[in-house]
């Protein structure tokens, strides 16, 4: 796979309707973790650690900044933010695949420089099952 564009990565939620586009981000990470789950016993071969395979839980977590595409995307944030409701949220790396699934906003944060334009960065944790989806 060749090098991929960051601005490329597009950060959408449903808003009853159909996914809506919240923003490009301009700096982003996604991470994806599976906790795991430690079975080693005093019967363990040579005492190496043993783990059960998919006992653990399964997470994951996007952040990210950028700015807002319109008034409604910034409201549509909001509105998830204040009422602390999971909703379905995309994120769509071209060439990749897109995660979808519930996600909680675990931060929001708004900034903005005196000479500049008003930015966010926000915090997304899983709250259910996430597919994924291969470009």
């Amino acid at each position: 796979m060749a090098g991929q564009k960051g601005r490329d990565v597009l950060l959408k939620i449903h808003d009853g309707a159909g996914f809506v586009t919240i923003a490009g981000l301009r700096a982003k990470t996604i991470s994806l973790n599976a906790r795991t789950v430690d079975a080693t016993s005093a019967e363990s071969a040579s005492a190496w650690r043993e783990l059960i395979a998919g006992a653990g839980v399964k997470s994951a977590t996007v952040s990210g900044a950028g700015v807002f595409k319109d008034a409604a995307s910034d409201a549509e944030m909001r509105e998830a933010f204040f009422a602390q409701e999971a909703r379905a949220w995309q994120v769509i790396v071209p060439d990749f695949g897109a995660l979808e699934g519930p996600f909680l906003i675990e931060a929001l944060d708004y900034t903005g420089d005196h000479d500049g334009e008003a930015a966010f960065a926000v915090t997304l944790a899983s709250a259910g099952a996430i597919a994924f989806a291969a470009a």
